[in-house]
């Protein structure tokens, strides 16, 4: 690896680059394990539609005050496994926090405000083949990469299937009659942001994977709980700012809890519970047991879940075109799983 990419990822701890572990059974525990962590993140695009009246930035900052609260409980029965991370350790997981958590989901829901749920949908549903041309074109160690003809199949597919998925989505709010008075210079600077939330959730996954290879006496279980609780702090800095904004503009929100508090705080504990904790061990998990390529791949799982459970939501069945883009992304899963499965001995 070169010496500039070697300096890079030092300054985030990562000296020494072990190759992902290898085997069958350890590659499908891994593909198990993004999978339960998709089935959970599925979760969080269906609070906007169970709670539509709440602002996209108070649906994010309840969700990881949720999680940072959650996670005080496994802090304090596993005390003696938390002292011994070092500062290096909370200073990753400071910084994982704030650009994997806080600012990925506050540009995708200031984004959505300002263009409309499609296009932005849309570009963040490219997350899966960004993060592997990248994760394959700067590996942490050349065990991890694999040559692009043998990528690109699996790439191509699941980008189709994106496509098909999310145009059948914009078709699908039009025929709802969505009104759309937004601006131009609101459009495009909603697509600016999007894409910044591409940027900041490529990075995070990268460089989390690499951190837990590089230090392996982290559990995920652990590295979890440890930025649940880096991103309380962050949380309650957003939350209580939101509010004193309100505050001061005369917005009509009803700080903190809104117009269904019940609702709200409930909604908020599921999701900090189930795809802020229970996702991000698994994600953990299946990031010390897979090549980053194909676990960025395995983010297509997201999609799925999201998809099904707002067709559940919905109390309707799949059209064509949303079927047939499901069919790409199981697809292109298992031919980048079949990609990767050449490495193993």
């Amino acid at each position: 690896m070169s010496t500039v990419a070697t300096h890079f990822w030092s300054s985030y701890g990562i000296t020494s680059f072990p190759p992902p572990l290898t085997g069958p059974r350890i590659m499908l525990t891994g593909i198990l394990c993004a999978l339960g962590a998709g089935l959970m993140w599925g979760l969080v695009f269906i609070a906007p539609l169970m709670l539509p009246d709440y602002p996209g930035l108070m649906l994010s900052f309840g969700r990881y005050v949720a999680f940072g609260l959650i996670a005080l409980t496994p802090a304090l029965l596993h005390r003696k496994r938390i002292a011994t991370l070092s500062k290096a350790d909370w200073r990753a997981a400071l910084k994982l926090s704030l650009v994997g958590n806080l600012l990925y989901y506050a540009a995708l829901a200031t984004a959505i405000q300002l263009a409309d749920a499609p296009l932005p949908t849309m570009i963040i549903g490219t997350l899966p083949v960004v993060i592997s041309v990248f994760s394959n074109w700067s590996p942490g160690h050349a065990a991890e990469s694999v040559a692009w003809r043998r990528l690109a199949p699996s790439l191509v597919i699941i980008f189709i299937g994106i496509l098909f998925v999310n145009a059948a989505e914009l078709a699908h709010m039009r025929q709802m009659g969505s009104s759309n008075t937004r601006s131009m210079s609101d459009y495009l600077l909603g697509c600016l942001i999007a894409l910044c939330g591409v940027a900041a959730w490529t990075w995070y996954p990268i460089v989390n994977a690499r951190y837990l290879r590089a230090n392996p006496h982290i559990s995920p279980s652990i590295w979890a709980t440890a930025q649940g609780l880096a991103v309380l702090p962050l949380a309650l800095i957003g939350l209580f700012s939101y509010g004193g904004y309100q505050k001061l503009t005369g917005g009509s929100y009803a700080f903190p809890f809104g117009p269904r508090p019940l609702q709200f705080v409930g909604l908020m504990l599921l999701i900090g519970l189930s795809a802020s904790w229970i996702g991000t061990l698994l994600w953990n998990k299946a990031s010390q047991r897979l090549p980053t390529a194909l676990l960025a791949q395995l983010i297509v799982f997201e999609t799925l879940s999201a998809l099904l459970y707002a067709f559940i939501f919905r109390g309707a069945v799949p059209g064509m075109q949303v079927a047939a883009g499901i069919v790409l992304l199981c697809i292109g899963i298992i031919f980048g799983v079949r990609t990767f499965q050449h490495q193993i001995p």
